[in-house]
């Protein structure tokens, strides 16, 4: 199977129809009613039929790529050392920097993982040199593009994470579902491909997305912690 015809593929399974809504969606702790839009699978698109050899041929294409492109052997500075930071450390290949709270945010070039709580982010934002600021990587729920777009972070990468970790020095638990078995983490932006890689090196999946591909993942799982 080619790349390209993997990626027609997930684009197959993944495939959203789109119904806007009204909902209140949590942003800085105030619930704004905003209307989005909710991703439901279409009756057609439920149908499509991926068989287990094909999707882990896939999975381990993506894999692949992702690593090619960023490397397991890339260091990130870590930004929380609770049980996501925690974590993703412990898949690193050991020259990551953790950097706790309040401390400046200095370290590697490369990737700077946001691993704190939403409340945290301007303080760490004022911690962090202009000059790295286009290398945060936001990980946190929420809808984060007003807030990050008045600070002319818009284009920075983000995650939405859907893998748990029950307990600070425990392995992640990919949330893969029947419904989603390639995964549903999801990245996008300038770090995307080294964000893959290292989650792909404790074999959790992740798809690098364009922005807008990413948007309607974001909605959708907005909705679904709603």
């Amino acid at each position: 199977m080619q790349a390209h015809q993997c990626t027609k593929l997930i684009e197959r399974i993944s495939w959203r129809s789109l119904q806007p809504v009204t909902a209140f969606v949590p942003y800085n702790s105030v619930a704004i009613q905003k209307v989005v839009c909710i991703c439901q699978p279409s009756a057609s698109r439920r149908r499509a039929h991926i068989t287990s050899k094909n999707l882990e041929r896939c999975r381990s294409m993506s894999v692949s790529a992702a690593r090619q492109q960023g490397g397991n052997d890339q260091a990130f500075t870590l930004v929380g050392s609770g049980r996501v930071g925690t974590a993703l450390k412990k898949l690193g290949s050991g020259s990551d920097k953790i950097i706790e709270r309040g401390q400046a945010v200095e370290g590697p070039p490369g990737p700077i993982i946001v691993c704190t709580r939403n409340n945290d982010l301007q303080g760490v934002l004022d911690s962090t040199p202009e000059d790295r600021r286009q290398d945060l990587v936001f990980i946190q729920n929420g809808m984060l593009q007003p807030w990050l777009d008045a600070r002319y972070l818009g284009n920075n990468t983000q995650a939405l994470v859907y893998f748990a970790v029950s307990k600070k020095g425990e392995t992640p638990i990919d949330g893969k579902t029947d419904a989603n078995p390639e995964g549903l983490t999801a990245v996008t932006g300038k770090h995307a491909h080294a964000f893959a890689a290292r989650l792909a090196a404790g074999d959790l999946s992740c798809k690098v997305l364009d922005q807008t591909q990413y948007k309607k993942s974001m909605l959708e799982k907005l909705i679904w912690i709603w």
